[in-house]
């Protein structure tokens, strides 16, 4: 199976994509990465799941992407008396404490004592999604007191955004512990963390991890864009998870935000996905809005290796649709004539370092000869994350012996994994090159193809090597 685009597709597993049948018909239209919500997964369950989406490998041949994506912390109020919430007036006086006992139109419990002793005079504190705004006008370590912004009816369990707040506490909840611990053991590809703050962070999951998945972070919390560049540097992906974000700044700000992590996180050659609401409508909707659809198409322009759906695909009345729809974009805007110019626009200086500069001349040179692949002999997968960082205009076809490392590439910017046994020696490299190039249908007969690769073969990080192959006759019989 050859996608028809570079930029790749998540889609989120649920009620309406829970069936062996469901998830093979959004793989043929599109999808390349499946998420799993562990805020609506039971740990007993994943690996059930893992299984049935490792069943599609062997139905299409191709490798399938799992993301597991953990829950975070869930800040909430505590419960209220009498029916259960109260209506907050705006400028009147509400206090947030430790007292446990129900709350009451003066007062609520906070149940995370941590929010308390980090709250000062004039922190903004988001209730229920955005719908309510108070600002702290004393604070203690057992209460806050607030005025009331933007009022309205609050209930009990409601969430709490803190965006002017840095929280002294993990991003890692007790389940999320527990939760990655599982997910690693089933064998998924890539592991997200929600609520990102700081790059600590990000160290805490690899602890747990280690190795044995690559470790995502969503960025969803302005805290985290004080030390951005830190958190992309410690993590393997960035999440531009808008919807979080969307809450805890003003809304104008996402769009130039989501362009700041995209362009920061190419520059240093790390994924990006760009998520929440892409073609929300969908969800009831068998078509999407046209403000949705140039959503999509920006992210595409603006070279994110990976766009995702959540509840279009986990519980839409219309999940395949939405998909062949995200993919009906993608294509297009990759086929639009100004789409090169604005990708080559962006495009950041190597790293001085030799494997950098082989993945920029192995563009150069595809693109100056204008051929259709690069294929990359990876055992790690660091050349193909390389090749995609420099968004080359030729596929990336990475030839791995490691199963997890295709795997994983099914996140990334134009690249199309393929399991092999490692190269012999150089005749073996680009003689097998090429006629994986024919049997993937990216050349034919009398092409030629760019192989990169690490001599000594096998050896991770040793991309030294760069050589142009041409498709004989015998790469097209062996094919």
């Amino acid at each position: 199976m050859k996608r028809e685009r570079r930029i790749k597709i998540i889609a989120t597993l649920g009620p309406a994509s829970s069936t062996p049948e469901m998830c093979a018909k959004l793989f043929a239209a599109g999808v390349d990465v499946f998420r799993i919500n562990m805020s609506h997964t039971q740990r007993e369950t994943l690996p059930e799941k893992v299984a049935m989406l490792r069943a599609l490998e062997g139905q299409f041949r191709r490798p399938v992407g799992i993301l597991a994506d953990l829950q975070g912390p869930k800040l909430r109020v505590g419960a209220f008396g009498g029916d259960g919430g109260v209506t907050l007036e705006n400028g009147a006086r509400f206090t947030l404490d430790s007292d446990p006992t129900p709350g009451t139109v003066k007062r609520v419990h906070l149940p995370h004592p941590e929010i308390l002793t980090a709250l000062e005079p004039g922190h903004t504190l988001i209730l229920d999604d955005g719908k309510l705004r108070l600002v702290v006008e004393k604070a203690s370590e057992t209460q806050a007191v607030t005025r009331v912004v933007v009022g309205g009816r609050l209930s009990s369990r409601k969430g709490v955004s803190l965006p002017d707040t840095t929280i002294a506490v993990s991003a890692m909840t007790e389940k999320d512990r527990s939760d990655a611990e599982a997910a690693a053991e089933a064998g998924v590809d890539w592991i997200a963390l929600s609520f990102v703050q700081r790059p600590e962070d990000m160290a805490d999951l690899r602890k747990i991890v280690r190795g044995r998945a690559l470790a995502l972070a969503k960025i969803e919390k302005p805290q985290a864009l004080n030390r951005l560049e830190e958190i992309i540097e410690a993590s393997d992906a960035i999440m531009v998870a808008r919807g979080d974000l969307g809450v805890e700044m003003p809304l104008e700000k996402v769009p130039g935000t989501q362009k700041r992590i995209t362009r920061m996180s190419r520059r240093m050659g790390k994924p990006v996905v760009v998520a929440t609401q892409m073609l929300e409508s969908m969800i009831t909707s068998p078509v999407p809005t046209r403000a949705e659809v140039s959503d999509v198409a920006t992210a595409v322009f603006e070279g994110a290796d990976a766009v995702m759906l959540s509840a279009e695909s986990a519980a839409g009345q219309f999940p395949i649709e939405a998909v062949t729809m995200m993919n009906r974009i993608a294509e297009e805007v990759e086929g639009e004539s100004v789409y090169r110019s604005i990708l080559e626009a962006q495009r950041a200086e190597p790293e001085a370092t030799g494997a950098d500069a082989i993945a920029k001349a192995s563009h150069e040179i595809a693109d100056t000869l204008n051929l259709k692949a690069i294929a990359a002999w990876t055992s790690s997968g660091s050349t193909a994350f390389r090749l995609a960082r420099e968004r080359p205009n030729s596929t990336v076809i990475a030839l791995t012996p490691n199963r997890a490392t295709a795997r994983q590439l099914t996140l990334v910017w134009g690249v199309h994994s393929v399991v092999t046994k490692d190269a012999s020696d150089v005749d073996d490299m680009a003689s097998r090159a090429c006629k994986f190039a024919v049997r993937e249908k990216f050349a034919k007969l009398g092409d030629r193809i760019i192989v990169v690769a690490g001599v000594p073969f096998g050896t991770p990080g040793a991309t030294n090597m760069v050589r142009i192959a041409f498709v004989a006759k015998e790469h097209v019989e062996k094919a």
